[in-house]
C-alpha cells in the first residue's frame, strides 16, 4: 500500500518552513550546551557568571520585544525572519574564530549572547505571526505540534552529539553546528514561493508609540490573555533559575562528564516529543483549560526530582532523566496549547504586537530568574537553588485556576471566550 500524506504534510510552503526550522532547532540545542560549557571549561566561569550569561541573552526579550512587534506588523515577516537567521549565524560563528585567535573572554560571550538574543526575539515574534499567514486556522494546532515535535527531537539528539563534539574538538567549535544550521534555515525561508499578504496601508496610520501600547492595552482588558501571561511569567522565572545552574550542578556537584550531561539533556527531552504528540489529543479530550492547568502541575513535579539526584551514579542519572522527561512533556504540551489558543483567539493584524507584548512581559521573568539563580547558587548551593526553582514553578497553576482559562473546555469554544471576564 503506498504511503499517503495528509494534513500539513501536503502543504509545501509549511513543509519547507518546517524543514528549515527543524535544522535550526537542532543547531540551537547543540549551542545551548556548548555555550555554557565554553564558559565553564574554557573560561572557568562560576555560577554567578553563568547567571549573568543567561540573563544577558534574555534581556533583549524585555527591552525590544514591544518595538519588534510593531515592525513585525508593519514589515514583510519573511524578510525579518531571514535577517534574524543570518545575524545569528554570523554571531555564533564568531565564537570559535575568537577562540582560535586566543581572544575569547567572558565579556565577548556576554556580547554575543546579548546580540543573538536580539535576533532571537525578532525571529520568535515574526515566526509566531508568520505561521497563521501560512496555514489555515484549523491546522494551527497541527502546525505548532509538528514544530514542537521537531524541537523535541532536536533536544534529544542535539545535546548528546554536542557533548561528544565538546570532548573531541572543544566546546567553542561545537558552536559551528549552530551557525551552519541558521544559514540552512535562511535558505529554506528564501525558497518559499507562496506570496504572503502584507498588512493593508491605513488611511491614517497610527503612530509607532500608539501601536506599541496597543498590545498592553489588549492584554490588560483580556482576562484570558492576562492569566496566560502571568502563568508563563512564573514558569519562565522558575525555569530560568533551574536552567542557570543545572549544567553547573551536573558537572561540579554530581561530577558527570560532558558526554553524560549531553545524554541527560537529550534523553530527558524525549518528554518533549511525547508532549508534542499528546498536546492535541489532550486538548480534544479534556479541553484547553484543564490541559493547561494539568501541565503546569506536572511541570513542577518533574522539577522536584532534580535536586533529589544523589547516591549511586545510575540512580542519579535515572532521577535526572525522569525529571527532565516529565518537565519536557508538560512544557511542550503547555506551549503548543497556549500558543494555539492565542493564535485562534486574536485577529491576524494584531499577532505581531500581542506576541511581542506577551514575550516582553513573560520574558522579563527570565533575566530575573537567571540573576537570582546565579546568586542563589553561590549563596545556598546549586541543589537548594534547584529546589527553590521547582517551588516557584508550582505557583504558576494558581494563575490559571483563578481565571477564565479553566472554563475553556473545548477547542472550538476558544474564540468565544469573553475578554472582559475576570
Amino acid at each position: 500500500m503506498p504511503l499517503r500524506f495528509s494534513g500539513l504534510w501536503r502543504h509545501a510552503p509549511f513543509v519547507t518552513l518546517w524543514v528549515g526550522e527543524s535544522i535550526s532547532l537542532f543547531g540551537s540545542q547543540v549551542s545551548l550546551l556548548a555555550l555554557q560549557l565554553t564558559a565553564i571549561q574554557s573560561l572557568h566561569a562560576d555560577a554567578a557568571q553563568l547567571g549573568i550569561l543567561g540573563a544577558t541573552g534574555s534581556v533583549p526579550m524585555v527591552l525590544i520585544s514591544v518595538f519588534v512587534g510593531v515592525w513585525v506588523d508593519r514589515l514583510p515577516r519573511r524578510r525579518l525572519l531571514l535577517i534574524a537567521d543570518v545575524g545569528q549565524a554570523l554571531l555564533i560563528g564568531s565564537v570559535p574564530v575568537m577562540f582560535s585567535l586566543g581572544w575569547l573572554c567572558l565579556e565577548y560571550l556576554y556580547g554575543v549572547a546579548l546580540l543573538t538574543g536580539c535576533f532571537s526575539v525578532l525571529f520568535g515574534i515574526a515566526y509566531q505571526s508568520f505561521l497563521p499567514e501560512l496555514v489555515p486556522p484549523e491546522q494551527l494546532v497541527e502546525g505548532n505540534s509538528k514544530l514542537e515535535a521537531s524541537r523535541a527531537i532536536a533536544e534529544i539528539a542535539g545535546p548528546s552529539i554536542a557533548g561528544t563534539i565538546v570532548q573531541v574538538v572543544s566546546a567553542p567549535f561545537a558552536l559551528l553546528v549552530d551557525a551552519v544550521s541558521f544559514l540552512v534555515s535562511a535558505l529554506c525561508l528564501k525558497s518559499i514561493r507562496l506570496p504572503m499578504a502584507t498588512p493593508a496601508p491605513l488611511l491614517k496610520q497610527p503612530s509607532f508609540w500608539e501601536q506599541c501600547a496597543e498590545g498592553f492595552h489588549v492584554i490588560r482588558k483580556h482576562a484570558l490573555l492576562r492569566a496566560i501571561v502571568c502563568c508563563s511569567s512564573t514558569l519562565n522565572f522558575g525555569g530560568a533559575i533551574i536552567l542557570t545552574v543545572f549544567t553547573f550542578y551536573m558537572i561540579n556537584e554530581l561530577h558527570l562528564s560532558a558526554a553524560v550531561c549531553g545524554i541527560i539533556l537529550g534523553g530527558g527531552s524525549l518528554g518533549s516529543l511525547a508532549g508534542a504528540m499528546l498536546a492535541a489529543p489532550l486538548a480534544r479530550w479534556y479541553g484547553w483549560g484543564p490541559t493547561l492547568l494539568g501541565t503546569t502541575l506536572c511541570w513542577s513535579m518533574g522539577a522536584l526530582l532534580l535536586p533529589l539526584a544523589h547516591g549511586p551514579i545510575m540512580l542519579t542519572i535515572l532521577l535526572l532523566l525522569a525529571g527532565r522527561f516529565v518537565m519536557g512533556t508538560a512544557q511542550t504540551t503547555y506551549n503548543i496549547n497556549q500558543i494555539s489558543l492565542r493564535q485562534i483567539t486574536l485577529p491576524g493584524a494584531l499577532h505581531g504586537r500581542i506576541n511581542a507584548t506577551i514575550r516582553c512581559l513573560a520574558g522579563s521573568a527570565v533575566p530575573l530568574g537567571s540573576f537570582l539563580g546565579g546568586g542563589l547558587g553561590t549563596l545556598i548551593g546549586v541543589r537548594g537553588t534547584l529546589l527553590f526553582g521547582a517551588i516557584s514553578l508550582s505557583l504558576s497553576s494558581c494563575w490559571l485556576f483563578f481565571s477564565p482559562v479553566r472554563y475553556v473546555q473545548k477547542r472550538r469554544k476558544a474564540t468565544s471566550v469573553d475578554p472582559s471576564r475576570s
